[in-house]
């Protein structure tokens, strides 16, 4: 559950603010990035697990009432996660996250729902539950002959035999240096060596970048640039959630991936001129009018 306070500005190190106003929305990486993809249209089931707490219960009505189909969601005995949010006027953010039930979805609920996994065309994951976990739904994806797009964050370094086993890795400009902490970034977080490292361990990189777009690299030495939509932003929490949900959109939709990242930075800009983080996701309509829009 996001708790959102919004204030004249992101507080300082041992600063306090006054907020302006105050909300809870449903949130989550994983839940965002689900409902992302069926406000879109598109089937999606989500695995995960939600706590004892009314959090948890209001959490898995609005996965229902999304259109997202929940029947691989279990309850943990606890609290549900939990995400403290400071959004300034310009709708930058600042996030802290109790992980809650999310650091209980072991390698057993991923085995518990392999022919749900079996059966998808692409497979989304997040780094807000256990590392374990996730190196274990790699191995099953690749198993399987599955793509798994893994958005690296909260930040940390990956191990090699997780990349292996990614199609798409999406880090923003901060995650992307704790992808591959054995390089010494410079402050061009974009630049092609960057790029070059993370894409010799897996299958393509899709670097986000806010308002200035998101690059594109590829294995076989593709190399792509995609244009941000002009937009006045007013909270762009989520906004990296709703690209990664219409970029498995895209590509399951038989878009290339550059096209797909087009698609992807086109919901994205629809989710920033709205405040929250599910309740914001576009539908294929309003993405796509975006779209014809035209980038900057």
């Amino acid at each position: 559950m996001d708790l959102v306070a919004r204030a004249e500005r992101i507080p300082l190190v041992g600063e306090t603010v006054h907020s302006s106003d105050f909300q809870m929305h449903p949130g989550g990486k994983g839940a965002n990035q689900a409902v992302a993809a069926a406000r879109l249209g598109y089937p999606v089931r989500m695995i995960g697990r939600v706590g004892s707490d009314t959090f948890g219960e209001e959490l898995l009505a609005q996965l229902v009432r999304s259109g997202v189909d929940a029947t691989g969601m279990r309850n943990s005995k606890g609290p549900s996660g939990v995400a403290m949010i400071a959004v300034a006027p310009n709708g930058d953010n600042a996030i802290v996250v109790t992980p809650g039930a999310n650091a209980l979805v072991t390698p057993k609920d991923v085995d518990e729902n392999v022919d749900a996994i079996r059966e998808a065309g692409v497979v989304l994951s997040q780094l807000e539950i256990p590392l374990e976990t996730v190196q274990h739904l790699g191995g099953v994806c690749a198993r399987l002959g599955v793509a798994l797009i893994l958005d690296p964050s909260p930040a940390r370094a990956l191990p090699a035999v997780l990349l292996r086993n990614v199609s798409w890795l999406t880090p923003n400009e901060t995650e992307i240096a704790c992808c591959v902490p054995e390089m010494k970034i410079t402050p061009n977080l974009q630049s092609p060596e960057v790029m070059d490292a993370l894409v010799k361990q897996c299958g393509g990189v899709v670097l986000k970048m806010g308002s200035r777009g998101a690059n594109l690299a590829t294995k076989d030495g593709e190399r792509h640039h995609v244009n941000p939509f002009s937009v006045e932003a007013v909270d762009t929490t989520a906004a990296g959630d709703a690209f990664n949900g219409a970029f498995a959109v895209g590509l399951m939709l038989g878009k290339s991936p550059v096209e797909s990242a087009q698609f992807a930075a086109a919901a994205a800009a629809v989710s920033v001129t709205r405040v929250g983080a599910q309740l914001s996701m576009p539908t294929m309509e309003e993405a796509n009018r975006m779209l014809s829009r035209g980038s900057s």
